[in-house]
């Protein structure tokens, strides 16, 4: 995590809420605090609510995304879905794009320099971005922002006098800094300014919390600093666990390829949700699930008590599944995952047209895409894995008439081969 390795003020215990203000804003609270890391200063935000309330006047939430990749993935969507309950209260949420930020390059993490997109990449991910988020956001209540609309007018001038409000020896207690000089990796200068630009976005939008993941906890509190600096109510900031991925080990990551993408399609989203552990479907559903805490937690006495935690799980990839495509889709996502586990066939399997029959086994798996090459259509053969309408395939050297088959490749790969 990239925090200072010294505490801070602004890291202080966290306060009990009083039990003197409203019950709506005890609500909004409890809203807030929900499968969150870390929420600093909770005093100040419980004055925010307070006098939100009092005022009538939204607050103004910010999550800033620089557009690295062209997709999201659900992992990404935690913040989102913490973002759309904040906005369910009335709050103003802002997302924003990083279009000028991914310039330069986030260091999060890194232990070497992250090599900055070109504008052009930036700007082809930043058009799928907002699309994908309002699967997750309302779109008509939420503010879009690109931070280049106050980078870029800062200039040179306007840089130098905004380094000149944060040290070098703070910006070096920031943990991947740190471990990088004492390691002798290099650190670009340009790379300081990162952090920097970050915190000028909540100058720029008069943020009044501030939200990421806990690898983004330096620079959210270096838009506390800067706000301070230029004569602004500092803002909160609230830190996000990072979603486990499928695999139960890693944060989810492409990289890892242990995620799911929110534009995969329905059949294979609902799977994979179903593939998770049982352990992990329980902090899926605290940080994923619009369910209430009050009803999760019945869901799991319910499960304690003797009921099959399948159902739990069902439950859980049947609404992430209706959120990115629809309740029908769903519902017949999880007809397909029925239809598999019996050996059913599902309805929407490609049909696949091939000459050259007699064909062997190997080759037609190769051919319609089924396997990548002869050699491991052998070995699927030989583990078990192909079936032709039903069948299991033991003999590597069959080979097939003219006619229409359907061949099975594990649990979820299907076509209808019709050989001529």
């Amino acid at each position: 995590m990239n925090q200072p390795t010294h505490a801070s003020p602004d890291v202080a215990a966290a306060e009990p809420v009083s039990a003197r203000v409203s019950d709506a804003v005890q609500e909004a609270m409890s809203v807030t605090l929900r499968g969150c890391e870390e929420l600093i200063p909770q005093a100040d935000w419980l004055k925010k609510l307070v006098k939100s309330e009092a005022t009538g006047q939204p607050l103004r939430i910010k999550l800033g995304l620089d557009p690295t990749a062209p997709d999201i993935h659900i992992g990404h969507t935690v913040v989102l879905n913490k973002m759309r309950q904040l906005q369910n209260l009335g709050h103003q949420v802002i997302f924003l794009i990083g279009d000028f930020t991914s310039l330069i390059g986030d260091p999060s993490g890194r232990n070497s320099t992250r090599p900055p997109l070109t504008p052009e990449q930036i700007k082809a991910n930043a058009e799928t971005y907002y699309k994908q988020a309002s699967l997750v956001l309302d779109p008509a209540k939420t503010e879009i922002r690109y931070n280049s609309e106050w980078s870029l007018p800062l200039g040179s001038m306007g840089m130098i006098q905004l380094a000149a409000k944060y040290t070098v020896a703070r910006m070096m207690e920031r943990n991947d800094f740190h471990d990088r000089f004492h390691a002798g990796t290099p650190i670009s200068v340009h790379e300081f300014l990162y952090p920097l630009m970050q915190g000028y976005d909540s100058v720029a939008l008069k943020s009044d919390l501030e939200l990421g993941g806990t690898d983004q906890k330096f620079n959210l509190l270096m838009g506390r600093h800067l706000q301070a600096e230029y004569g602004q109510e500092s803002q909160c900031i609230l830190t996000m666990p990072l979603l486990v991925g499928l695999d139960g080990v890693d944060k989810m990551s492409k990289s890892k390829n242990n995620y799911i993408g929110i534009t995969e399609e329905a059949n294979s989203m609902f799977a994979k949700v179903l593939s998770i552990s049982d352990t992990l479907m329980w902090d899926w559903y605290t940080l994923l699930s619009f369910q209430t805490e009050a009803q999760i937690a019945a869901l799991k006495a319910e499960v304690v008590a003797g009921r099959n935690p399948k159902d739990a799980k069902v439950a859980l990839a049947k609404e992430i599944t209706a959120r990115f495509h629809s309740a029908a889709a769903a519902e017949a996502a999880e007809q397909d995952f029925i239809n598999r586990s019996k050996g059913g066939v599902p309805d929407d399997i490609p049909d696949i047209s091939l000459s050259g029959a007699p064909m062997g086994i190997g080759a037609l798996l190769k051919a319609a895409g089924l396997a990548p090459s002869t050699t491991e259509a052998g070995r699927l053969i030989e583990g078990g894995g192909v079936r032709v309408d039903s069948s299991v395939v033991s003999d590597k050297g069959l080979k097939l008439d003219p006619g229409t088959y359907v061949v099975q490749v594990g649990k979820r790969k299907f076509a209808r081969v019709t050989l001529g």
